[in-house]
């Protein structure tokens, strides 16, 4: 049985806000796994995942990845020294991982956007 957009999506955000997940803008996660419904059919078609399960699997992926440079290096450096890394061999490590990483890239205007395109 299929369910609604809006009703994957009202659950997805409900999930979300009430596991603690790392993605903190719900609003940002809905429109997010909308632009990738068709990633989310492709899971619930070859995976043992419901739709909201494939919905969440996406969303999740998408706010780790999406993270701003300065998050990462925030996150990771707290978990490095967590994990009992001297600042040295912390920021070592980071600087190694930045370039394998992906991040958000930064907010382009219209007028930025249009310069990319046209010159």
């Amino acid at each position: 049985m299929l369910r609604s957009k809006c009703q994957i999506l009202a659950r997805l955000r409900a999930e979300i806000l009430h596991s603690g997940a790392r993605i903190r803008h719900p609003a940002v996660v809905a429109s997010a796994v909308q632009a990738h419904e068709e990633l989310v059919t492709h899971l619930v078609r070859t995976s043992p995942l419901s739709q909201s399960e494939a919905a969440r699997v996406v969303a999740e992926v998408l706010g780790y990845f999406g993270e701003s440079v300065e998050e990462f290096v925030r996150r990771r450096h707290r978990e490095l020294k967590t994990g009992g890394l001297t600042n040295e061999q912390a920021f070592a490590l980071i600087a190694a991982e930045l370039p394998a990483r992906r991040v958000t890239p930064p907010q382009l205007s219209l007028r930025q956007l249009r310069r990319v395109v046209y010159g």
